[in-house]
C-alpha cells in the first residue's frame, strides 16, 4: 500500500505538520527525506529497512557514500540530502553556541562538540577558540590520530590561538573507542596546554573528552 493510501493521521508529513517533528519515529523522519520507496516498499518500509542494515539512525548518518549507495533506492540525490540534513544540523548547534556562553551552556557546548567529533573513527584533537567574552571565535581541528591516540604539539595550539586573538580556550578530543574517561595522558596533556598557553595570557576554560553518547569535562572533575 502506498503512502497515499494511509489515513491522513498515519502520513508522516501530515503526522509531522499536526503533532510535531518529535512525534515522528526515526523512520518516519528518514521517510519525509526519501519522498519515494521502490517497488512494493512504501518509503516507510525503505527507511525502516535501511535502519535495519545500519543498526540504527547514527550508523546511517555516519556510513560513507559507497556503503549507502549500495542499498536500492537510496541514491546519490537522497544520500546528499541526508547529509545535507545533517551538516544542517551541525551548523545549527554552532550558531547556538556562538550567540551563548560556553561556560554557562555546557549541554549546548558538548552537543556542538559531540557532533562535530564523535563521527570520527580516528582520534581528533580540536579547540574551541574564545574572545575575552567567553564568545566563540572559532573552532579548529587540529591534530589527527589513530585509534586510539593522537600527537598534539603545544607550539601548534599556541600559534592557532594567536591567529585568532584568542582569550581563552576549551580544549576537546573524540575517543573512538566510546569511552570518555580521560587518561593518564589527557590529564598530562591537559597541564602541558594550559602552561603553554599560559605565557602568551590565554586561559584553558576546559578539556571535553567525547565518547559515546556522553562528554566528560576535565573542569568539573576538578583536573584543571
Amino acid at each position: 500500500m502506498s503512502i497515499n493510501d494511509w489515513p491522513l493521521a498515519e502520513r508522516p508529513r501530515e503526522k509531522l505538520l499536526e503533532r510535531g517533528a518529535a512525534a515522528l519515529s526515526d523512520a518516519e523522519l528518514l521517510a519525509i527525506f526519501l519522498r519515494t520507496g521502490v517497488r512494493g516498499r512504501s518509503a516507510v518500509d525503505l527507511a525502516r529497512d535501511l535502519l535495519a542494515r545500519h543498526d540504527g539512525l547514527r550508523g546511517l548518518l555516519d556510513a560513507d557514500t559507497r556503503a549507502c549507495l549500495e542499498f536500492p533506492g537510496l541514491g546519490a540525490a537522497k544520500y546528499a540530502q541526508l547529509q545535507a540534513a545533517l551538516e544542517l544540523g551541525r551548523r545549527y548547534l554552532e550558531t547556538t553556541l556562538q550567540r551563548s556562553d560556553p561556560l554557562t551552556s555546557p549541554a549546548v557546548t558538548g552537543q556542538y562538540l559531540t557532533a562535530r567529533l564523535r563521527p570520527y573513527e580516528r582520534e581528533v584533537f580540536a579547540c574551541l577558540f574564545l574572545d575575552n567574552r567567553h564568545r566563540v571565535i572559532r573552532f579548529e581541528e587540529l591534530f589527527f590520530g589513530t585509534i586510539d591516540s593522537a600527537v598534539v604539539e603545544p607550539r601548534e595550539v599556541v600559534r592557532a590561538a594567536l591567529r585568532v586573538n584568542a582569550a581563552a580556550v576549551i580544549l576537546a578530543h573524540n575517543h573512538p573507542s566510546g569511552v570518555a574517561e580521560p587518561s593518564r595522558a589527557d590529564e598530562r596533556l591537559t597541564r602541558s596546554l594550559r602552561e603553554a598557553l599560559a605565557l602568551i595570557g590565554v586561559r584553558v576554560l576546559d578539556h571535553i573528552i567525547v565518547g559515546e553518547g556522553a562528554t566528560v569535562s576535565l573542569a568539573e572533575r576538578g583536573l584543571l
